[in-house]
């Protein structure tokens, strides 16, 4: 499991121009079950993404896809989290 923050960077006035293709990025890995959740970094710091089902490699050029990624609008962190515990609802995530 993996935790990706997206923090805005240099170029984070360039986000309006680029954010059609960053939301068509969000929602592929929605729709190929690797993002589990997406949301906003409080207060308008920038997203953060749960993802699950990738290896690292396969996620690290799943996020270098990102058009904001690619422009600077955010710089992209991927905290890799080896779960031993959970509510029993987010139990597919042990493994």
């Amino acid at each position: 499991m993996y935790v990706v923050l997206l923090k805005f960077a240099q170029n984070k006035a360039r986000a309006p121009a680029l954010m059609e293709g960053h939301k068509a990025w969000i929602q592929q890995g929605l729709d190929d079950g690797v993002f589990l959740v997406v949301g906003s970094l409080q207060p308008a710091a920038g997203g953060a993404i749960l993802a699950h089902g990738a290896s690292p490699a396969e996620l690290k050029a799943r996020v270098d896809e990102d058009p904001f990624v690619q422009e600077d609008v955010v710089s992209a962190e991927i905290l890799e989290i080896a779960p031993n515990r959970a509510d029993p609802r987010l139990g597919f995530l042990l493994g």
